[in-house]
């Protein structure tokens, strides 16, 4: 199989799995989408892991399996055959490899129905999965300051899980250590406080990383209206209609706004 048919088995695990962070993709340029989509597509697919089986310990080994793949990035030499694996290890080097294993790691939280131990661990969770996810796709794009990566990443991934609250309630986790409408508008608070924080830091981010900042383009509006309507994250309401998920998509990707 060729580069570029790997490169579409990433395009349809992202388009499939993570349409918002697609979207996103086809607003960069074509070389950022080379980088991007197996990023991507690597997240889809340990994302993914922990829910496919009830067997915990079947799910402890599918992510042993792409902590293993990591490993063989990491290191050099050989990498197994695989759609996302071989289309990784072009995109990205040793580091980002270590980042995304402790993106692996965290994900183990998601095998099992204990809670968060505490806001530590409720914080680092969404700093290693997405906080660590934006920071690989930034840098393997171009110079981005890690702190800045992070906080984006954090942003996101703050917004996309309160826009799962419902799901994963259903599903019997316990997603938030306290889910009084005043602690979800002071977590959602905390998560812009971050988002302003990038956003000062602008001029530090290279042109072509922008480009994987794209992928929060939807974040602030989130955040603002889980503070504004804290009740919308418990109903699942949460999100824009996609009139203004497209415009501001537009905005983002001339550069107006995170």
């Amino acid at each position: 199989m060729s580069s570029s048919d790997d490169l579409m088995a990433c395009a349809e695990i992202v388009q499939k799995g993570d349409p918002d962070r697609f979207a996103a993709v086809l607003a960069a340029k074509p070389a950022a989408r080379d980088v991007l989509l197996p990023i991507y597509a690597f997240n889809v697919e340990v994302a993914r892991a922990p829910w496919v089986t009830q067997e915990s310990m079947i799910a402890e080994m599918r992510l042993q399996w792409w902590r293993d793949a990591l490993e063989e990035i990491r290191v050099g030499g050989f990498v197994r055959r695989h759609d996302v694996v071989t289309s990784l290890a072009l995109a990205i080097d040793g580091e980002a490899a270590e980042v995304l294993d402790r993106l692996v790691v965290a994900r183990r939280w998601d095998i099992y129905r204990d809670p968060f131990e505490d806001a530590a661990h409720f914080e680092s969770y969404l700093q290693d999965t997405a906080g660590g996810l934006m920071q690989v796709a930034a840098q393997a794009l171009g110079a981005c300051p890690v702190e800045v990566a992070q906080d984006v990443g954090y942003a996101l991934g703050l917004a996309n899980w309160l826009r799962a609250i419902p799901a994963l309630e259903k599903a019997k986790r316990v997603p938030l250590l306290d889910g009084r409408p005043e602690a979800v508008a002071a977590l959602a608070e905390a998560g812009l406080a971050r988002l302003n924080r990038a956003q000062a830091r602008r001029g530090e981010v290279s042109k072509p990383a922008a480009q994987a900042l794209l992928a929060a383009w939807q974040a602030s509006a989130i955040l603002r209206q889980a503070v504004r309507m804290p009740e919308r994250v418990k109903d699942g309401t949460l999100g824009q209609s996609e009139f203004a998920k497209r415009a501001s998509l537009i905005m983002r990707r001339v550069g107006k706004a995170y």
